[in-house]
């Protein structure tokens, strides 16, 4: 790459989005430089499963000319984005990392996506995941596993490993996810990125290829908080598609990160929640975590120590939820409408030509969470499984209330440890299970989320992530938290946390 792409990819958002406003960088040298890196460095990193780089020069230049003419453009105009490939794009293959779905282009966009070339971003690809979502590593795609840019032998998390992994290798500054139960969140922990997961029905939903629909939610990924502010502030706000959107006049996440940073932590009462710490958690994640309650203390918030006792049922109500409600919304992918169409030999049935389908198109994880929750469904058992964990979820939803009763925010962890080596958890589903301990419970709540790097562990130099809740439609206390304590945690360090990073300085440089 040449110095002056070096320079480019190494910009925030908003900083790239500040040049190219000013004329001193055109959004074509924008995108060639970030295609340039994604040609250098994917081959070790595989965070695309799909490039773009026609229709994103293409789309490009067409910013650069409507800037060239004086047309009003928004504040990300000519940015480059990656696309985490659970959201449908009109003009690339959309396969939620599945072979059910290899190389199917959809008719229309996701409304996240569509709201993004609204505001003129420039989609660069899509990125890759673990199929349908399911997963902690981004190790169940089809299409092989990708890998963490800080070591190219650990994973990237999951599901959106592929989203965090090319925005923390500098092969995008923006990136678009979801999560279900952390996979924005998690991914964002063990790559240094910024990850928010915003109230349900904060960003619609329609075109994402759905997991779990009480769960999921549609959120970005970026290097900073203003970034993420500045990208949901893009994607955001009511979409009569989606019967869940809510009807809200959301404030300006970018002028609450701004103003966070202006304000500080005075006065700001942090709770903590006792039940996310502690055995299990690496010795290094609770050392950094104590580092940032002795800075909060420093700068004049108030430490207060909550109780969500029924947060450790958190993950076997999830594990039943989430793939009871997957298995009706897979159901749809059987060879008949769309997708993969496997034939068995004679004359074959409907009914043998979907199983040979499923049989052929699932993964492992997949077929795995598919009969469990069919399972959880089936008569005789909906009430004790099914119906059990959604009075789990009520009993969640009332910790929180109760706890914000008596903090303005919550702050843990969002993992219990570092990124681990792939293939280290591949054949122990429950111990990647635990790695959502944390996130978990944010999305059985429908609360928003962020997570944010607080460090790196003491045992192998890797990130960790700080992650801060909020009540629900109050996005704007994350931003304005981050944006708070955000430059505090870098003055600690000496700048952003990816320069810390050896592997991004020098193996794919």
């Amino acid at each position: 790459m040449t110095t002056h792409d070096e320079t480019i990819i190494h910009l925030t958002a908003s900083e790239l989005a500040a040049k190219l406003t000013a004329g001193e960088i055109s959004s074509v040298e924008a995108t060639t430089a970030h295609l340039n890196r994604i040609r250098a460095t994917d081959a070790d990193i595989h965070a695309f499963l799909h490039v773009a780089d026609q229709n994103a020069l293409a789309a490009a230049a067409d910013v650069d000319a409507r800037r060239a003419a004086g047309a009003e453009l928004g504040p990300l105009a000519g940015v480059p984005l990656a696309i985490k490939d659970v959201l449908a794009t009109r003009d690339m293959p959309s396969t939620s990392g599945s072979k059910i779905l290899e190389g199917w282009v959809p008719p229309y966009d996701a409304t996240a996506v569509a709201n993004a070339r609204k505001a003129d971003l420039i989609p660069l690809g899509k990125t890759n995941m673990d199929e349908f979502a399911m997963g902690s590593s981004t190790e169940h795609s089809a299409y092989g596993p990708t890998h963490n840019p800080w070591d190219l032998d650990r994973i990237p998390g999951g599901s959106g490993g592929g989203s965090a992994a090319a925005v923390a290798a500098f092969q995008a500054p923006l990136a678009l996810g979801s999560d279900t139960g952390g996979s924005i969140r998690f991914p964002a922990s063990v790559t240094g990125t910024v990850g928010v997961k915003p109230t349900y029905g904060g960003v619609s939903r329609y075109g994402a290829i759905a997991l779990a629909s009480s769960l999921d939610q549609i959120g970005p990924v970026t290097r900073t908080v203003r970034d993420a502010a500045l990208l949901h502030d893009a994607i955001g706000g009511h979409d009569a598609h989606d019967s869940t959107s809510l009807d809200y006049a959301w404030p300006s996440f970018a002028a609450a990160a701004v103003a966070g940073s202006a304000n500080g932590l005075k006065g700001l009462k942090v709770g903590v929640v006792k039940e996310l710490g502690g055995d299990g958690f690496q010795q290094g994640v609770r050392n950094r975590f104590s580092d940032v309650l002795e800075l909060l203390t420093r700068e004049g918030a108030e430490i207060v120590d909550v109780s969500c006792p029924h947060f450790e049922y958190g993950i076997a109500a999830y594990y039943l939820i989430l793939p009871a409600e997957a298995s009706s919304n897979l159901a749809k992918f059987d060879g008949v409408r769309f997708g993969l169409r496997v034939l068995p030999d004679g004359t074959p049935t409907v009914e043998n030509m979907m199983a040979a389908t499923r049989e052929a198109g699932f993964g492992a994880e997949v077929k795995r969470r598919l009969i469990l929750g069919t399972y959880a469904l089936s008569a005789g058992y909906y009430d004790a499984y099914y119906g059990s964990a959604q009075k789990v979820r009520t009993l969640i939803q009332r910790d929180y209330a109760a706890a914000f009763e008596q903090v303005d925010v919550l702050i843990s962890p969002t993992a219990p440890t570092t990124a681990f080596k792939l293939g280290e958890k591949l054949n122990d589903p429950l111990a990647m299970y635990l790695n959502d301990v944390a996130t978990i419970p944010v999305n059985l709540a429908g609360i928003p989320a962020m997570s944010l790097p607080m460090g790196l562990a003491d045992e192998d130099g890797l990130p960790i992530g700080l992650q801060v809740c909020a009540p629900a439609f109050a996005d704007d206390r994350l931003y304005a938290f981050g944006g708070a304590i955000e430059p505090l945690l870098e003055a600690t360090w000496g700048g952003p946390i990816l320069g810390k990073a050896p592997i991004l300085r020098e193996a794919v440089a």
